[in-house]
C-alpha cells in the first residue's frame, strides 16, 4: 500500500462513515500514523440521500472527500480499497490492493440493506445506503414519468405511476413525503400531460404505525402530515414477495409498480476474519465491551453500526443511527490516547440528543427527551441540525441555498437522468446471462 514505516503506532480504520471519520479528525493530530480505508473516495451524510433520490440535491451536496482529511496531517494516509478479510492472530488486514499491518484496529463499517432472506425483493427492489443507489432511484422516478407520458397502456401507465416505498421508519417517511412533493409541486408543470391524481405513493409497515423508534405522539403527526400529502398507508402490512411488476403482502392488498423501494430495515457490514464469538449473528454486528473493544480481541475495536453494546438501557445495543456513530468515534479517539500511555480507559455512555424526521415542506416531527413537538418549527430545527452536521463549509452553503430555491419556488432543481438506469440494468442483465 505504500504507507511508510513509523515509530508511532498504527492505528488503520475501515471505513469513512460517520463513526470512521469522527476518530479520524480527532486522531490527526495525535502521535499515531493513521491508516484510512474505504471503498468509496469520499463520506456520504446519509441522512439526506433521500433528497438526492428525489432530485431536491446533487450528490456533491451531500459527500466529502476522504483525502481532504487525511492532508491535514502528514501522519495520515487515506487508501482506496476494498478489505477482503482480517487475520488477527498477526495482525493484517487483507484487501484487493495489498495487505497491511496495525497496532489498532477499528472496524466502522457501518449497515448495510436488510431483506430478512427475501431474494426476489433484493433482486428486483431498489434500496438506497449509497449515493449511486440514490442517484439509480432517482433516474427511474424521472424514466417512468417520461414512459408514463408516451404510452397508451392504462394498465403500464398505472404501474408507472405506482411508487411503493416499503418501511415506515424516518428513511421511509422522509422518501414517501419527498415523493408526494414532486407530485404535486412539479408533475403539473413539468408533466402537462399526467393528472398528478394519477400518481399514487402507497408506503407500507408491517407495524400498527409509522415512525416506529420515535413516540407515538410524533408518529400520530407524521401520519397526518403524510395523509394530508396524499400517501397512502399501508400498516400491518408485510411485503412477502415482488416480482419486479406485482407486489404481493400478507393480506389482500396486491400492487403493480415499476417503481417499489425496500426501506424497511439494515443490517450490520462485518468484515472476514474474526472469531464466530465475536458476533452477534441475528443482528450481523460485532459484539463490544463498554470501550468498544471487540468480544476476544484487546487491540481491534469495532465503533458505529457494526458494533452492538448491550447495557440495560439499550439491551439490544444503540440505534443504528448518526449519533452513536459519532460519539463512539470521539470516544474512543480518547481511549486510544489512554491506551498507548497505559492509562486506565473510560467507558462510553451514550448521550441520546433526540430523534427526528421531515415529512416535506413545513412538515416535521421531533422527539428531544420529555419534549415533543411537530410542524414548521420542527422543520426548521429538522433543517439546521442536518446543515450543521454536513461535513464541509461549501456542502452547507450549496444545500442552504439548495432548500432556500426549493422553499421560495416549490421547485427541484436536479432533475437530470444523468445515467439512465433501467438501461445500465438490461446491460447488466445481460452480462450476467453471459
Amino acid at each position: 500500500m505504500n504507507i511508510p514505516h513509523s515509530d508511532l503506532p498504527r492505528v488503520v480504520i475501515i471505513g469513512g462513515g460517520f463513526a470512521g471519520m469522527a476518530l479520524a479528525r480527532k486522531l490527526l493530530k495525535e502521535d499515531f500514523q493513521l491508516v484510512l480505508l474505504d471503498r468509496h473516495n469520499y463520506h456520504t451524510f446519509q441522512p439526506l440521500l433521500y433528497q438526492v433520490s428525489t432530485a431536491s440535491l446533487e450528490p456533491d451536496s451531500i459527500a466529502y472527500p476522504l483525502r481532504k482529511i487525511t492532508r491535514d496531517s502528514k501522519k495520515c494516509f487515506f487508501r482506496l480499497t476494498e478489505v477482503s478479510s482480517i487475520t488477527a492472530e498477526e495482525n493484517l488486514i487483507h484487501t484487493n490492493i495489498g495487505d497491511i499491518s496495525y497496532d489498532y484496529l477499528v472496524i466502522a463499517t457501518g449497515s448495510k440493506t436488510n431483506f430478512f432472506g427475501n431474494e426476489s425483493i433484493e433482486k428486483n427492489g431498489m434500496w438506497m445506503k449509497t449515493v449511486p443507489q440514490a442517484l439509480n432511484i432517482r433516474s427511474l422516478i424521472l424514466e417512468n414519468l417520461e414512459q408514463a407520458v408516451i404510452t397508451d397502456d392504462a394498465e403500464k401507465r398505472k404501474a408507472l405511476l405506482n411508487f411503493v416505498i416499503v418501511g415506515a421508519g424516518p428513511t421511509g417517511v422522509e422518501l414517501s413525503g419527498a415523493i408526494a412533493e414532486l407530485r404535486n409541486n412539479v408533475v403539473p408543470n413539468d408533466y402537462p400531460d399526467i393528472d398528478p391524481n394519477e400518481m399514487n405513493i402507497h408506503l407500507l409497515e408491517g407495524l400498527p404505525r409509522v415512525l416506529p423508534p420515535m413516540s407515538e405522539e410524533s408518529s400520530k403527526k407524521a401520519h397526518r402530515f403524510l395523509e394530508e400529502l396524499g400517501v397512502h398507508i399501508h400498516l400491518n402490512t408485510m411485503v412477502e414477495n415482488y416480482d419486479g411488476e406485482l407486489v404481493k403482502t400478507n393480506t389482500d392488498l396486491a400492487l403493480k409498480t415499476e417503481t417499489f423501494i425496500w426501506s424497511a430495515g439494515v443490517t450490520g457490514a462485518p468484515v472476514k476474519g474474526l472469531n464466530a464469538s465475536a458476533m452477534v449473528e441475528k443482528a450481523n454486528r460485532y459484539e463490544v465491551n463498554t470501550f468498544n473493544q471487540v468480544n476476544g480481541y484487546e487491540n481491534i475495536f469495532a465503533i458505529g453500526d457494526i458494533a452492538l453494546m448491550q447495557s440495560e438501557e439499550y439491551p439490544k445495543g444503540h440505534p443504528m443511527v448518526a449519533q452513536p456513530a459519532i460519539q463512539q468515534g470521539k470516544h474512543l479517539a480518547k481511549n486510544l490516547k489512554r491506551l498507548v500511555k497505559s492509562e486506565k480507559l473510560e467507558p462510553f455512555d451514550y448521550y441520546d440528543k433526540g430523534t427526528m424526521a421531515t415529512v416535506g415542506r413545513n412538515r416535521a416531527v421531533v422527539d428531544m427527551g420529555k419534549l415533543k413537538f411537530g410542524g414548521f418549527f420542527a422543520w426548521f430545527v429538522w433543517m439546521f441540525v442536518h446543515l450543521w452536521f454536513l461535513i464541509g463549509f461549501r456542502n452547507r452553503l450549496v444545500t442552504f441555498f439548495n432548500w432556500i430555491y426549493n422553499y421560495i419556488n416549490f421547485d427541484k432543481a436536479a432533475r437530470l437522468i444523468i445515467r439512465p438506469f433501467k438501461a445500465n440494468k438490461q446491460i447488466m442483465e445481460v452480462d450476467d446471462d453471459v
